[in-house]
């Protein structure tokens, strides 16, 4: 099986297939042990199964699986990570060497149960609406909204708050006039003041002593939080009567938006109402904050919006407050199952930067357009809502994540939309990579494309090296509550076999592709505490070191050095990697950065690939469609280039092609070849788009043209006003980069010389 195609029947991707069999052997790999999981991927071949799984005895609780020794005769069962004895519940009992359940055949490393409780509350919605808009965009922003409430399962809750100077929360539950209650925009509420205030939760004193996954109904919540069915009459009218925040804004000012007032009031009612089950929050806002808790920047349009600069340097008044401020909100959400999704709609800055823990924590979404009136909004909008063949949500709410090994790995850590449940165990690493210090976390939102990145590590001493062929197992356990109000429980357990530091099987089974999405998210993690240049330094150095282990040469002789094929495009990933804007804030705002930064953190192996290295096709007449260097030297006058970087989808027209564009040609009968041409990679266009989320950008230009800097700056510099046409055409780009030939001629250097 290729990677692959393990990828496709586990959701899982292992930097290292054949693990290194002591701590010291690790050590040397560089690469730490680590997996990239998604827990809900989709395998349409593989329904699940309607009963509850067999678990091994506490403090174990490991889920029975395709590696455990069983013994048919005696209905007994070990478990392999801690070696106890189980006997088979008596359901069981006519379990023989021919007649095994689903969970013990060799292909059944992945079975997802369906549990026999029921959700009793159905997923719950809150809009949370930002009124500080210009009439075009909050028309355009409402018109989205009501379109979405018919895309919601008809039996879920559905909730709206609006903010601009004061924020407001609507009663659905009464329909002879509107009704709302008003919150003061200045002014710091704590979740009692928010309960006595609304009249809810009283039953429950704040969802404190809660027990996980024991949702309870709050008290009063009825008024606000409503079925879909049986208010969109009422909140359909409210949304279309809805007007612009009434309070004046003088010419040099900005207008008085209290954003962190309205999410802590949305979350305070979620966490009384309906605490441990699913929901999402979603915030739609048009701009920064500018007063009451969590603002981002004063009033005053003298007043600058902060940079990378102000906040690397402290000289920000607001950050550290309005970080804290949301990172409160954050963990208060994620511990009672919710999920928080920001949708900013602004030119300038909204506060990202500050905000994005709410949604990094609680597994919701982030989306960055220019106005609520693009296609980028409104099409990522509806694409939250995605049903299956079954017409269910593509989403799994309310879910934990679990992890267990056997005694000869320890857990790291995990780099992903998700905050620790804090679980302490003997399979706790010392050593923390991301979120590290327990085996158990909560991801309160999954897609079918989230993907958690798990850092691992080898403990045994050189003394108690295990036996090659000895295997080291891992299992995830994944219980969430899905959309046709079952819980279920998806559990994967995979095996890898253990070797000698010296092996070939450890090289042989090195996947440059993962490694690299798993170095890259812990430089993207480091890159929020620490300086890029020191993030940079130590991608540097990790990458000389792999290429000193795994490397063939002569000491101090580059021009003898090789790498295996399945090593061979990792320094390349690499190159790109230091050049991304993940590192680079160089021409970034803070929520740019930390918006591309969430999505490297969450999407799946291939998705980030493109994210650190972007593909780019080139079209022309004498040739298919084929996919070229992402090089200076690609650029011709007489080609069409399609670049994908995931965030942006570019057609570029060579000089020549744009010149007979715009003389018509492919207006005219004989130049039916030139159409054609033009055509494709709009078509390819499409169909990229078709997938995608958030929707990318997707830009159109010509050779020359000022949007030709978004594939100018993604292309390696091997032609530049320096060595003009030194490696053979191409366009030359005026930089001061380095090119990858420079980059990799520096690397052997480093790689062969006989010091690190």
């Amino acid at each position: 099986m290729n990677f692959e195609e393990i990828e496709d029947q586990d959701g899982v991707r292992c930097a290292w297939n054949v693990l290194p069999n002591t701590r010291m052997d690790a050590t040397r790999c560089v690469v730490p042990v680590s997996t990239l999981y998604t827990p809900l991927k989709e395998r349409p071949m593989y329904p699940p199964v309607m009963y509850e799984p067999v678990v091994c005895k506490a403090p174990c609780k490991a889920v029975l699986n395709p590696y455990c020794q069983i013994d048919v005769r005696g209905k007994i069962w070990i478990c392999p990570f801690c070696l106890q004895r189980n006997s088979f519940p008596a359901h069981y009992k006519e379990i023989s060497t021919m007649n095994l359940p689903p969970e013990l055949l060799p292909e059944s490393t992945t079975i997802e149960y369906t549990l026999s409780r029921s959700v009793p509350v159905p997923p719950v919605f809150i809009f949370v609406v930002d009124t500080c808009l210009i009439e075009e965009d909050l028309k355009a922003l409402k018109d989205t909204l009501i379109l979405g409430l018919s895309l919601l399962p008809p039996n879920a809750l559905i909730g709206l708050v609006t903010y601009g100077t004061m924020t407001l929360v609507h009663e659905l539950g009464y329909h002879e006039c509107p009704k709302s209650y008003v919150f003061r925009g200045t002014k710091e509420y704590n979740l009692k003041q928010i309960q006595e205030m609304l009249g809810v939760g009283s039953s429950i004193k704040g969802g404190v002593g809660v027990q996980p996954g024991n949702p309870q109904k709050g008290y009063g919540a009825e008024r606000f939080l409503l079925p879909i069915e049986q208010c969109e009459f009422t909140i359909t009218s409210i949304l279309e009567q809805l007007q612009r925040d009434p309070w004046p804004v003088a010419n040099d000012k900005r207008p008085l938006r209290c954003t962190g007032v309205a999410i802590s009031v949305a979350v305070s009612l979620m966490e009384s109402s309906y605490p441990n089950s699913g929901g999402r929050i979603m915030l739609f806002c048009g701009g920064a904050a500018t007063q009451g808790p969590g603002m981002i920047v004063g009033p005053e349009l003298k007043e600058p919006i902060r940079s990378h600069h102000d906040i690397e340097k402290e000289t920000d008044r607001h950050y550290r407050k309005a970080t804290k401020f949301y990172e409160g909100l954050a963990k208060r959400a994620a511990m009672c199952g919710h999920g928080i999704d920001i949708f900013a709609g602004c030119l300038d800055q909204v506060g990202l930067a500050e905000m994005k823990k709410m949604a990094n924590n609680t597994g919701g979404v982030i989306v960055l357009a220019d106005s609520f009136n693009t296609a980028i909004f409104k099409q990522s909008f509806m694409k939250l809502f995605d049903k299956d063949e079954n017409e269910f949500l593509k989403t799994g709410f309310n879910a934990t994540f679990e992890v267990q090994t056997t005694k000869d790995l320890k857990v790291c850590g995990l780099i992903g939309p998700a905050i620790s449940l804090e679980k302490k165990g003997a399979i706790v690493s010392d050593t923390e990579i991301g979120v590290g210090n327990t085996t158990s976390w909560r991801m309160c939102l999954l897609t079918p494309r989230t993907t958690a990145a798990v850092y691992f590590e080898v403990v045994n001493q050189q003394s108690q090296a295990l036996q090659p062929g000895s295997r080291g197992l891992i299992q995830f356990v994944t219980n969430y509550q899905h959309p046709s109000g079952n819980y279920r429980m998806r559990v994967t357990t995979i095996a890898r076999n253990y070797s000698e530091g010296s092996s070939p099987d450890i090289p042989a089974g090195f996947d440059q592709e993962a490694a690299a999405v798993l170095i890259s998210r812990i430089a993207a993690f480091k890159s929020e505490f620490d300086e890029s240049s020191d993030v940079l330094r130590w991608l540097d150095r990790m990458l000389i070191r792999l290429c000193q282990r795994f490397g063939d040469y002569r000491r101090d002789d580059p021009a003898s050095f090789r790498l295996a094929q399945n090593f061979s495009i990792y320094p390349q990933f690499m190159y790109h990697m230091r050049r991304s804007q993940f590192l680079q804030v160089f021409n970034s705002s803070p929520d740019e950065s930390a918006y591309y930064r969430h999505v490297l953190e969450r999407e799946d192996t291939n998705n980030s690939l493109i994210m650190i290295q972007p593909t780019l096709t080139s079209y022309g007449f004498d040739s298919d469609p084929t996919p070229v260097l992402l090089d200076s030297i690609s650029i011709k006058s007489d080609v069409i280039l399609l670049l994908d970087t995931f965030f942006h989808i570019l057609i570029w027209h060579g000089e020549t092609i744009a010149e007979w564009r715009k003389a018509n040609y492919q207006d005219q009968p004989e130049y039916e070849s030139f159409k054609n041409l033009l055509e494709m990679p709009q078509v390819d266009a499409q169909d990229l788009l078709f997938d995608r989320f958030p929707v990318p950008r997707y830009v159109n230009c010509d050779q020359n043209g000022s949007q030709a800097r978004f594939l100018i700056s993604k292309l390696n510099p091997s032609t530049t006003h320096t060595n003009n046409n030194q490696y053979g055409g191409g366009e030359a780009i005026m930089t001061d980069d380095v090119n990858m030939q420079v980059f990799m001629d520096h690397l052997k250097k480093l790689a062969v010389s006989g010091s690190n």
